[in-house]
């Protein structure tokens, strides 16, 4: 057996092990009992890897390879997303670099640019994903704008069309006068601004007892150009004897009437409200109710159009400005105030979204809506953690007609053709230039695209064959689990189960599973603009893939949120470190010194069945029962925070720290009998543990794996670990052994007392102590039977046990649940020098922890300083709290 390398070098071996799970095909589909189909949420294809990402792609890497092992038919499948407005966006700026124009290139060879840019970076987040161990089918990649894709995307639209859930109409739309499309409600971003509410005075047409004219408050005096109305509210009995006047709105001099509606807030500025139906869309559905004229004063890139005189031509800006001003100089302007509102923004270029009437297209939801809010209320479909089924009902109890029309040239053309001839019009599924009703040559598609969402929407169906190989789907449909953010549970996972009952009668997914936002060190959102977004690609440079995905599955707790602790370079804005993720390496040092260490000692090894021949290899075997028992009961429940952080508290902190250095005496010294069979119950116990943490950390148990001999846990036939089976907690629970835990804990308990004392007061690990534990007479009799392990490994010369024993002289107490402790000190320590020198160091902290609480209650500072600041001295705080509670535990220990 060729020995373990001493260091284990991660950028050398992870590339390496890729290369080879990929060439031995284990990362195409495996068949088995029990079907586990998950779909990668396609990333954009001019994207690259980032933390959301990393963290999506550990979770369902670490689920994918857990039931590959558990012997079920899985399936990983791959894809991008075409991202419409993004692709488009970026050739845009491309051309632009190179002194061309979208407009002046035409249709056709734009396409063709953004399928050159596709094809030359779309591979980037694929290959990123590829690297940080992914399992997933590369062989088997699934790309939104490919034909097979597109023609089910096709499909949809003419279904959906000719059942009459697809309809054109004139709605008010967020558009975006820069990208120069629509965007929906779901992906306008809201953004805290400081405004102002402009109070405008619109004179009567006739006096009404002696008043003269109505003030509007209003935070978009621009658009006071496109008013056809001025609403009042039902509840404003003040207000009631002008409902039915009419005012002459300045600068236009258009009269329009004054009504009472229920969208009014009385309480809301004057209690006027003017009514804009093209440019708002409470305006708009007030306008529909009392046949109000829309009147659109904005240009598709938000320029006030011809008309408006000295206006016309003015951009939004400036048209405020100057609109502004006259009413200002005709006496008009009653006052202005100040006021912080949110304002939706394009989540593509930051731009301010304008409400614009506009004519699109929309899916009327009526009929999808009920399917897809019954079968979550069911159960069919269930959300992890639970909290989030509530955010997904109360988004489909509100939930209104989705605007699918982009007017872009990237994407799925919306498949519908009129004749100029005829006025036919109709949703096809192949392309005509002849119209089918009066034979005329003039006819042409729909110029604009469809939303991105509404492609992405099929991922779980198209990716398997739909709607010309339905045969695909059979056992692979519904998927397992959809991981995903919250951010789109709205964008895509309602949308995805609308679309699957629809058209393949089942739901999609069986459960979806929510993961944590990850935030900046200081809490914010990690974005390019602020420069603090940590590279994943980064980190596993520096710390390696395992570090990496074990750290990211450690963040994940009950919270919907986590912090990243990552520094950056204040200039560069590249990875310094990052604490956490040094962690984890350390964890993946630990696992290959440990395992190292146990192959070094296998000379003269021949496999064989464990076996408990002493009191540790009996607690050793219990705990890893209930180690295999708890990985699969967390990992079925998608509880992966728990099963990363309880792993590690078993490997490191029971198999390292406890038994493998409890098994070196016989290791060494023991009998060739019970050489071997520590021998056999190490390799068992490393066996079992590379398997439970392979799903997370697959490349150094990988590794470990391949430098082992067959345990008894099979013949160790399997060409990787990767394709192992996963121990069954059925097989281990004979090893299930309550007392042996618990007479070995209590042993535990005194020597970990022992070696803390050592550990605080600096004596030598040689230095052999007496001690004392005052106990129940149960605990004693369990801890004499324990007498030779606790005085060998704990180093204790006289150990006295009993319920009445008394805390002797120059001794110091620790307690441990039912034990009282006693370790004597006698001269190995000046005990009244170290409560000396202890109360200097308590004097200190609580001074420290008075400054800094000081500074912490300053509103003034808190208000002015930086997150990451103030960040930073809570956990100073936090920390200076903890030393003085430990410090002044050990001064009472010297009493």
């Amino acid at each position: 057996m060729e020995e373990m390398p001493k260091t284990y070098n991660p950028q050398e071996a992870e590339p390496q092990l890729i290369q080879k799970w990929v060439d031995a095909g284990c990362y195409r589909r495996s068949k088995g009992v029990g079907d586990c189909t998950v779909v990668i949420p396609p990333p954009n294809v001019t994207g690259i890897l980032h933390m959301g990402h990393a963290m999506d792609d550990s979770i369902q890497d670490t689920f994918i390879r857990y039931n590959r092992m558990r012997g079920r038919s899985t399936r990983w499948i791959l894809g991008t997303d075409h991202a419409g407005i993004a692709t488009q966006t970026k050739v845009d700026k491309k051309l632009k670099s190179e002194g061309k124009s979208r407009l002046e290139m035409g249709r056709e060879k734009f396409l063709d640019a953004c399928w050159d840019w596709t094809h030359e970076y779309g591979g980037t987040i694929v290959s990123q994903i590829k690297r940080m161990g992914c399992s997933i089918d590369f062989d088997d990649e699934k790309f939104t704008m490919s034909p097979e894709f597109s023609r089910a995307v096709r499909k949809v639209f003419c279904d959906w069309y000719h059942d009459g859930l697809i309809y054109r109409g004139k709605r008010i739309v967020n558009w975006c006068p820069v990208c120069g499309t629509a965007i929906s409600d779901d992906e306008a971003e809201y953004h805290d601004e400081k405004g102002h509410l402009w109070f405008l005075r619109y004179p009567l047409t006739e006096p009404v007892d002696g008043i003269e004219y109505i003030t509007v408050a209003t935070t978009r005096p621009e658009t006071m150009l496109g008013d056809t109305g001025v609403a009042v509210s039902p509840e404003d009995p003040e207000k009631a004897k002008l409902v039915g006047k009419t005012v002459m709105l300045p600068i236009v001099n258009r009269e329009i009437p004054i009504f009472s509606d229920w969208h009014v807030d009385k309480n809301f500025g004057t209690g006027f409200v003017k009514v804009t139906p093209a440019h708002d869309p409470n305006d708009f559905a007030m306008g529909q109710t009392h046949n109000l004229e829309q009147i659109n004063i904005l240009d598709e890139h938000a320029h006030i159009v011809d008309g408006y005189g000295e206006f016309s031509g003015m951009d939004r800006d400036e048209a405020r400005e100057a609109i502004v001003k006259w009413f200002d100089e005709h006496g008009l302007l009653d006052h202005i105030e100040d006021l912080e509102h949110s304002v939706m923004h394009c989540y593509r270029c930051d731009t301010a979204l304008e409400p614009w009437l506009s004519e699109q297209w929309f899916v009327a939801v009526d009929k999808l809506k009920g399917p897809a809010t019954k079968v979550v209320q069911d159960g069919e479909v269930k959300f992890y953690p639970e909290r989030w089924t509530q955010t997904y009902l109360t988004w489909m109890d509100n939930l209104k007609d989705w605007c699918i029309s982009r007017q872009l040239w990237w994407g799925h053309r919306i498949p519908v053709f009129y004749c100029e001839d005829c006025g036919w019009e109709d949703a096809l599924m192949e392309d005509t230039d002849v119209c089918p009703k009066c034979g005329g040559h003039h006819v042409h598609q729909d110029p604009d695209v469809l939303d991105t969402w509404f492609s992405s929407q099929l991922w779980t169906f198209a990716t398997q064959g739909w709607p010309d190989h339905p045969e695909e789907m059979e056992g692979h449909h519904p998927t397992k689990v959809l991981v995903t953010a919250r951010d789109i549970i709205a964008l895509w996972v309602a949308r995805m189960i609308m679309s699957s009952l629809y058209f393949t009668h089942e739901v999609p997914f069986h459960d979806v599973y929510i993961y944590a936002t990850i935030l900046a060190k200081d809490g914010s959102r990690m974005s390019k603009s602020k420069g603090n977004g940590v590279d994943p690609m980064a980190l596993m440079d520096k710390y390696g893939a395992d570090a990496m995905r074990y750290n990211l599955l450690t963040l994940i707790t009950t919270n919907q949120d986590v912090k990243f602790d990552a520094n950056l370079d204040k200039k560069t804005r590249e990875l310094i470190d990052s604490p956490r993720t040094e962690q984890a390496r350390s964890f993946v040092t630990k696992i290959w010194n440990a395992s190292r260490f146990v192959q070094m000692n296998l000379d003269g090894y021949t496999p064989g069945a464990p076996k408990a021949e002493t009191a540790e290899d009996a607690w050793m075997l219990s705990r890893l029962a209930r180690a295999v028992e708890a990985a699969t009961r967390q990992l079925e429940g998608y509880e992966f925070g728990d099963y990363a952080r309880d792993l590690q508290s078993f490997f490191w902190g029971e198999v390292c720290d406890w038994y493998i250095e409890l098994c070196k005496g016989r290791l060494l010294h023991g009998t060739p009998e019970e050489r071997l069979q520590v021998q056999r119950n190490l390799v068992y116990v490393l066996d079992v543990s590379m398997r439970l943490l392979h799903p997370v950390m697959p490349f150094v148990t990988e590794s470990v794996w391949d430098a082992l001999p067959a345990s008894g846990l099979d013949d160790h036939s399997a060409q990787f670990l990767m394709t192992a089976a996963w121990p069954e907690p059925a097989d281990l629970a004979a090893f299930v052994n309550d007392k042996a835990e618990h007479d070995f804990d209590l042993a535990k308990r005194v020597v970990s007392a022992v070696r803390s004392t050592r550990a605080r007061y600096r004596l030598s690990p040689k230095a052999e102590l007496d001690v004392a534990v005052r106990s129940s007479a149960e605990d004693a009799a369990v801890l004499e039977a324990q007498r030779g392990f606790i005085c060998s490994v704990g180093r204790v010369d006289q150990l006295a046990l009993g319920h009445e024993q008394q805390k002797p002289e120059g001794s110091v107490t620790v307690a441990d649940g039912t034990l009282e402790i006693f370790v004597a000190l006698g001269g190995l320590v000046d005990l009244a020098a170290e409560a000396k020198r202890l109360r200097k160091e308590l004097e200190k902290a609580e001074k420290d922890l008075n400054s800094v609480s000081r500074t912490l209650s300053n509103e003034g500072f808190v208000a002015k300083a930086a997150p990451a600041v103030i960040e930073k001295k809570r956990a100073q705080q936090a920390e200076l709290t903890t030393t003085i509670e430990q410090l002044k535990g050990q001064i009472v220990d010297l009493a």
